[in-house]
């Protein structure tokens, strides 16, 4: 007879996925062992494996359940009453603030290439391609001319305010100096002028 599922499934589930994206951080995703992370998650190492039955299973959860939930921010963010300017400093935006307290799950998504499968692989390609088109359509409202055959530049330029975005975790604190809505700003900003000398 199948198991049923409890009540706080969900609850048990998510505090699984926090507790060892904080050890696939600090230890590695080759050191970290699913005993390691059922005793810091203060569970049994049976009941990690009834909710994820491989290591590459978990690491697969954690990555899909940040961009998942990155995707669904970024789709109610959306705002056609914005010019295509104020929309992306929105998306930037949103994008610093889904990485708020994730730095754990950041760092697992940007380590993660060999622990994955390629079925994995393709399903977290997908959603971020998905992320990426976003802001390269807001973009591209801005500078057609940066998606031409002649000079097909939305893609790197659209690289590269993610670059911006994705590392800020390296060095960002809230307690610092800029918040998250005044660096989504500073960001969004580098990139629509450096756009105007290359164009």
């Amino acid at each position: 007879m199948a198991r049923t599922r409890a009540n706080d499934f969900e609850e048990k589930q998510n505090n699984l996925l926090l507790t060892a994206a904080r050890v696939f951080a600090n230890t590695g995703m080759e050191k970290a062992s699913m005993s390691q992370i059922a005793k810091e998650a203060g569970v049994s190492k049976s009941l990690l494996y009834h909710y994820y039955p491989s290591k590459s299973e978990l690491i697969f959860a954690i990555i899909m359940s940040h961009l998942s939930a990155l995707d669904t921010q970024l789709a109610e963010a959306h705002d056609d009453s914005l010019s295509p300017e104020q929309r992306l400093q929105v998306l930037s935006a949103t994008v610093l603030d889904a990485y708020r307290g994730a730095d754990d799950h950041h760092k697992v998504q940007l380590n993660a290439a060999l622990a994955l499968n390629p079925d994995q692989t393709r399903e977290i390609t997908e959603v971020e391609r998905r992320i990426v088109r976003r802001f390269a359509a807001v973009i591209k409202d801005i500078y057609p001319d940066l998606d031409t055959p002649e000079r097909p530049l939305l893609t790197p330029v659209t690289m590269s305010l993610f670059g911006m975005l994705n590392w800020a975790y390296m060095w960002f604190r809230d307690d610092g100096t800029v918040s998250r809505d005044e660096y989504a700003r500073i960001a969004t900003t580098i990139l629509l002028e450096g756009v105007k000398g290359i164009r």
